[in-house]
């Protein structure tokens, strides 16, 4: 590992020297290009002194714009364009203009493929080998990305582009996630002029938490909002506006909604156009789109249908009433995906009706890993973060919400049997690394003056860590040996621009490691080995810290001659297996993949903001805070009092909240003006206690004391509502959250953004005066 270091720091060096320092500037190996030399001074005034050289790096000329779209939990089979039941017109409409590819493979999760797109190289090889809400102290799991990986955005802003990202990051750390800072990780300072979309793994589409480069944001007024919808609208407006003022400048845009993560969220009108169409369940789904994949080509014939891991229960082994609440969780999907398609599409139109797209080099990447099966269990779930800490709604307890499916006070996700079934003809879900059901994703390309062919398919391995390379082959430019002053690592990635107009060009990305959670595979020329972690399943919780490792077992595949993973040759081939074992080991600790580590649950490197914090005063301001940044309220007794001034006319408003629609607290004045106080268990109880009278004009203090139950995780507790020392009302919840509220709604003071914890309004700022809120916990 150190003398791979020390070689391209010496070669590094050695070219430097070579070219000379403006040499390296105007090739783009450096960035930014060092300063034009000032002129010599010949006089005393400017009549008599040449003026100085000013220059500004521009992209090359023709250089194509960039659109990089990222899918979120988007099965291979997914999208009709790909065999799917799920209608993408735009997606297929630009796969028949330029080109589709079959044999694309993301790193099986979220925070790491997004990690390897930024940044051409390998996951672990950045830190990012886990998402970013699981990370544990070791350098390829830590989830800090670090100067000598730059990623393209930055590169391509230093070479003369405007850069601009709208949706889900996913790359800043938990303890970073502070309106505080540091900032380091967040898309501004990661090559982003421009960056409106949230930081976390998912958020509420309906009622989201976003920022505007790092200021926390409301999400804009009105009753038809979906995020997605104002997602695809900034992104066009930036783009009108970047041609307005710098037509001749090129852009990157890089557009990564959260569909179709879980919430599953869509307007009740797409929803709605799929009532009835998945009631005869996964199995016969599954059946139905692997003929539809063979008669579009999109597998070759002579493809083998895995068969269902015996982990996953048979459609017709559930009960009418599990059947219809996983048909109907299904559509909820399905309106998702055709939804943020049509979003998609109008980014698209709108490059067309500019003129601006001919040169636009688009990427359409259908999903940062395979479909998810986590939180929704064997027939979905009411409420996704939930069901993974084992807060379970009945099949029974969705029914009577049935209409409610899909909508704002939801928090859904459909079952581990629609993710298989969308993962067609694949084994496995989204997590396991090991097999193609967890890695393999539908990429299209379009790019009309830059590619020739059209409706093409290509079937070379690629991966999502060549994405960069394409996008500076494309636009004539370097990769960098300097960026800011630091040396870079070699890219990982390898250029896609090969087999745009030539579909038998031999593969280039010939070896490709795997790893996610201890599931593990590598590929190397047409071969693959593949060991998963039979320890866990994806759909069975991510609270559990045991990392005790199954015995290696690893199966072989021929994907030569095996499109879909289905027949292990371990023991016809055992050389060839033992070869690649060996290659799997040698490229893990090229890559920070080591130690292996099944642990689901994270270990961050860096202490989050409170923890070890006993008592911590707030104050109004104090807004958007993560949920690490205070100290944990869960599995401990803990008190919350707030000073307050109300008015003559009376006050009402929240006080102090944490969460949201997904799970949390508040600490309120309800519109009556009764002091309030509830906790949201998941969406499976919300209980709430109030004062009887409303509040007195004046000085007051609330409490609430939150008695817990002690003897575990997730227990009972005792609640004491109190004004200015008496109480006022009481109540009891006979369960709590166990493990985390939410990834990305936060605690605030005097409002409530994002999804609202309680049934009061959304954004329900309170309108008297907040002189301090502090927490103390037990223990």
């Amino acid at each position: 590992m150190l003398g791979l270091k020390l070689a391209w720091i010496v070669a590094i060096g050695g070219l430097l020297a070579a070219l000379g320092a403006r040499d390296a500037g105007a090739s783009g190996l450096v960035l930014p290009a060092p300063a034009a030399p000032a002129a010599q001074a010949r006089g005393l005034t400017v009549g008599e002194v040449p003026r100085d050289g000013f220059s500004s790096r521009s992209a090359p000329a023709g250089a194509p714009n960039v659109l990089v779209v990222l899918l979120d939990d988007v099965g291979f089979a997914a999208a009709s364009t790909f065999g799917g039941l799920v209608p993408t017109p735009y997606l297929t409409q630009l796969a028949e203009g330029g080109l589709s590819y079959n044999r694309f493979h993301t790193t099986a999760i979220c925070s790491p493929t997004r990690a390897s797109l930024m940044t051409g190289r390998n996951p672990h090889a950045v830190g990012v080998g886990s998402v970013i809400n699981s990370v544990q102290p070791w350098r390829g799991r830590s989830g800090l990305l670090q100067s000598d990986t730059a990623t393209i955005a930055e590169i391509l802003r230093l070479n003369g582009y405007a850069t601009g990202m709208f949706g889900k990051w996913h790359l800043t750390p938990d303890h970073e996630a502070s309106p505080m800072g540091p900032f380091d990780r967040w898309p501004t300072q990661q090559g982003f002029e421009t960056f409106y979309g949230f930081l976390g793994g998912e958020t509420h589409q309906f009622e989201p938490t976003l920022f505007a480069g790092t200021q926390l944001v409301q999400r804009p007024a009105g009753d038809n909002y979906h995020v997605t919808s104002d997602l695809t609208e900034r992104s066009i407006d930036w783009i009108k506006l970047q041609q307005s003022l710098r037509p001749e400048q090129p852009f990157f845009l890089y557009l990564a909604p959260g569909a179709t993560h879980a919430p599953l969220h869509a307007p009740k009108a797409w929803i709605d156009k799929f009532a009835g169409q998945f009631d005869r369940g996964w199995d016969v789904a599954r059946e139905k789109i692997f003929a539809r994949q063979l008669e579009l080509g999109v597998i070759p014939p002579g493809t083998e249908l895995t068969p269902r891991p015996p982990e996953l229960r048979a459609w017709d082994t559930l009960d009418s009433e599990e059947q219809q609440v996983a048909a109907r969780l299904m559509e909820v999907y399905a309106g998702f995906l055709a939804h943020t398609d049509a979003e998609v599409g109008r980014v698209l139109e709108s490059l067309r009706e500019q003129g601006l797209f001919d040169n636009t080099l688009v990427f359409y990447i259908v999903g940062d890993n395979g479909a998810s099966g986590e939180g929704g269990g064997d027939y979905g779930t009411w409420n996704e973060m939930g069901r993974i800490q084992g807060i379970v709604q009945s099949p029974a307890e969705l029914l009577k919400r049935y209409d409610e499916i899909g909508g704002t006070d939801s928090y859904p996700h459909y079952s581990a049997g629609w993710a298989w079934a969308t993962n067609t003809p694949f084994r496995w879900v989204k997590q396991v690394a090991s097999h193609l059901g967890g890695t393999r994703n539908p990429l299209v390309v379009s790019w009309p003056d830059g590619i020739a062919a059209k409706d093409e398919l290509r079937t070379q391995f690629s991966h999502v860590n060549d994405i960069f390379p394409t996008v500076l082959e494309a636009a004539k430019l370097p990769a960098p040996a300097l960026v800011n002053g630091i040396g870079q690592k070699p890219l990982d990635g390898f250029s896609l621009l090969y087999s745009f107009d030539d579909a038998v060009a031999p593969e280039v990305h010939a070896t490709q490691y795997f790893e996610v959670r201890a599931n593990r595979a590598l590929y190397h020329k047409g071969w693959m080995v593949s060991s998963r972690n039979e320890n866990s399943v994806p759909w069975h919780g991510l609270i559990a810290t045991d990392d005790q490792l199954p015995e290696d077992k690893w199966e072989l595949y021929d994907l030569r001659s095996d499109f879909s993973q289905a027949k292990d040759v371990a023991r016809e081939n055992p050389r060839q297996l033992q070869k690649l074992v060996n290659l799997f080991w040698a490229e893990a600790g090229r890559n920070q993949v080591l130690p292996l580590s099944g642990r689901p649950s994270g270990e961050p490197p860096f202490a989050p903001l409170g923890a070890g914090r006993s008592a911590v005063s707030y104050y109004p301001g104090a807004v958007g805070l993560h949920e690490t940044a205070i100290p944990s309220l869960k599995n401990r007794s803990h008190s919350i009092t707030a000073r307050i001034a109300v008015p003559e006319i009376g006050a009402s408003g929240v006080i102090a909240t944490q969460g949201g629609v997904v799970a949390g607290w508040a600490l309120y004045v309800n519109e009556e003006g009764h002091a309030s106080y509830v906790y949201n268990l998941a969406g499976k109880s919300i209980t709430t206690i109030s004062a009887d009278q409303p509040l007195k004009p004046g000085p007051a203090q609330l409490a609430l004391e939150f008695d817990y139950d002690g003897g575990g995780y997730g227990r009972g507790a005792d609640l004491v509502l109190k004004v200015d020392g008496k109480r006022v009302a009481r109540g009891r919840i006979e369960r709590s959250i166990p493990a985390i509220f939410s990834i990305d709604e936060t605690f605030d003071v005097g409002t409530d953004t994002g999804s609202p914890a309680g049934h009061y309004p959304a954004n329900f700022a309170f309108t008297g005066t907040i002189e301090e809120v502090r927490i103390a916990v037990d223990g």
